[in-house]
């Protein structure tokens, strides 16, 4: 299938000059941002705590700010997670560095403990705060040793203790956000009255429940970063080593350059539009340096055959000729890719936003750059290096 006829003769080349230096604006103005804003990362890289906690109600986002406003975490970050009432809620808060209650010792209990446990007590209404204030545990929110370990000091025998514990995180999993409602669901589910008595007595039922609790520390953070950085260096050196043995040496460089340019653009726009960097966009940003390789490569490939056959034509032509004979090629392919991911962006949810984000600027951006940067460097390289070469 072609979009373009097969004598399609679209000068590019002559428009090398004009775009490099709309490309240099670009990439100069990403530098600026990166050094007077800096990327917005994320826990992977900065550290903190990652919380994912689901409401038995309908729960809006301004109604969880106002919730982490009282828990003095009202600068995390929240995100919906599609239209269930499951949010992520990403911190970097610090003991350090807040207003956190420092009452526990750190020897004694994680940082990242505290500040869920913070975070808890900031979603626990008036009532759920009296109830935990007088000892009783939230059977929403304690871990199966925590409920198991808790019976048993109320007398239950060890065996009693654990399956009573496994009834209710069962019962827990079973429910459509996580949450027991009452404890008619608890003895419903075969729990025994003498338990079910104990409950009653010296348990709560919060209207939510942490899903999830993890945590980044700084230092994993800064290695992480690092391997990020080092994993996108080592994709582009396997890239130039490929194309010089594949081709020639200079091909490689041009298609080096061509990646450098589309991780530099794509990182532009992150920066710009204040996206989050996490390892999903790092995994995106790998995705897209193999996927503007693949365009760059198909037409190197038919340019090495056009240097065989017009041999008498000067290079600039030949250029132009390789990339007419595959455009038709490089639009299809660019197109069912990014309809693909604009589909990702507009539907896919907010947690997955950052990834489809960078997949829909690197496609673009891939696109442009197989057609007007990847051969003109070839004739920057024809122009100047073998020139002064030959003399």
């Amino acid at each position: 299938m072609n979009i373009f006829k097969h004598d399609t003769n679209i000068k590019f080349i002559n428009k090398m000059y004009i775009l490099f230096v709309v490309s240099g604006l670009v990439i100069a103005s990403g530098i600026f941002l990166f050094f007077t804003r800096g990327f917005r990362l994320g826990i992977d890289f900065s550290g903190g705590t990652l919380v994912e906690v689901s409401f038995q109600k309908n729960t809006t986002i301004p109604q969880l700010r106002k919730m982490l406003d009282e828990a003095k975490l009202g600068d995390a970050q929240v995100t919906r997670i599609g239209s269930e009432n499951k949010f992520f809620i990403k911190t970097m808060a610090s003991l350090k560095k807040s207003n956190l209650n420092p009452a526990v010792k750190m020897q004694e209990i994680e940082e990242y403990e505290i500040v869920a446990r913070e975070m808890r007590n900031g979603m626990m209404d008036d009532a759920e705060r009296s109830q935990a204030a007088a000892g009783k545990i939230d059977l929403n929110n304690t871990a199966e040793g925590e409920i198991a370990r808790f019976l048993r000091d109320k007398g239950l025998g060890d065996e009693d203790a654990q399956a009573s514990a496994s009834l209710i995180i069962n019962q827990r999993k079973s429910s459509t956000a996580g949450v027991v409602t009452d404890f008619a669901q608890l003895e419903k589910a075969g729990i025994k009255h003498r338990v079910m008595a104990i409950l009653r007595d010296s348990t709560f039922l919060s209207k939510f429940t942490f899903l999830s609790v993890e945590f980044v520390g700084p230092q994993v953070g800064k290695d992480l970063r690092l391997k990020a950085t080092l994993a996108c260096i080592w994709a582009l050196i396997g890239m130039l080593v490929y194309i010089a043995f594949r081709f020639k040496f200079l091909y490689g460089l041009s298609g080096i350059l061509t990646l450098v340019h589309d991780v530099l653009v794509t990182c532009t726009f992150l920066l710009l539009f204040k996206i989050e960097v996490s390892l999903q966009v790092i995994a995106a940003i790998l995705t897209l340096v193999g996927y503007s390789i693949n365009d760059t490569i198909v037409i190197f490939d038919r340019l090495r055959d056009n240097l065989k056959i017009m041999r008498k034509e000067n290079l600039g032509e030949i250029l132009d000729k390789s990339i007419n004979q595959t455009l038709s090629r490089t639009i299809i392919t660019s197109l069912t890719v990014f309809l693909t991911v604009v589909a990702l962006f507009f539907f896919g949810g907010e947690v997955i936003h950052p990834f489809a984000f960078t997949m829909l600027v690197g496609v673009i951006t891939g696109t442009y750059s197989s057609i007007y940067q990847s051969c003109a460097w070839l004739k920057v390289w024809e122009k100047y290096l073998l020139k002064r070469k030959k003399s």
